[in-house]
């Protein structure tokens, strides 16, 4: 019996480095957030609606069905009007919490290099006033398989998503103005 023991451990042993190389990506998790000095309530009106991302700089136009209602979907148009789009569908809402969750369900990885992403924007209530304005995504790089390409691998992935949420964050400071410590 011992002997069965030790050579399945030492079987099992020696996959371990196998398996190891041939598990494929891993999902990635990204927050990143800011802090304004308007109360929740103005920041919600601003970037709440899911149909309206007007407030993105990237963002050149969007176009969507059902608003706010879940499964309600929309169009991202990139750049210009006849610049590169994303898909996107709203899978959770709510006006009360001032948050909402979405995924991609149409992007080509040379726009962003992912797949499989979800992501969830909220804004709460600062403390000594303001908002804390969060925005969280996971995702899986753009390359599926073993061995991605540089401008498909999780660090280009993380880098992409992180520049878009930057450029969102950035634009609400502005709008919005930093808060007074």
């Amino acid at each position: 019996m011992k002997k069965r023991s030790f050579m399945a451990m030492a079987l099992a042993a020696t996959l371990v480095p196998g398996v190891a190389l041939a598990h494929g990506p891993t999902r990635q998790k990204i927050t990143l957030t800011t802090e304004v000095a308007a109360e929740p309530a103005e920041v919600w009106a601003r970037i709440g609606d899911f149909q309206d991302m007007s407030w993105h700089p990237a963002v050149h136009s969007s176009t969507g069905e059902n608003g706010n209602e879940i499964d309600a979907t929309r169009v991202l148009s990139l750049g210009a009007a006849d610049g590169p789009t994303i898909s996107e569908i709203l899978y959770k809402y709510s006006a009360e919490k001032m948050s909402y969750s979405y995924r991609i369900t149409d992007v080509l990885v040379e726009v962003l290099p992912v797949t499989n992403y979800s992501s969830h924007l909220t804004v709460k209530a600062r403390d000594g006033g303001g908002s804390l304005i969060e925005w969280r995504g996971a995702f899986y790089r753009g390359y599926p398989n073993n061995d991605p390409p540089e401008d498909l691998n999780d660090e280009a992935a993380i880098a992409a998503v992180s520049v878009v949420y930057q450029a969102g964050l950035d634009a609400l400071t502005t709008a919005f103005g930093a808060p007074d410590s």
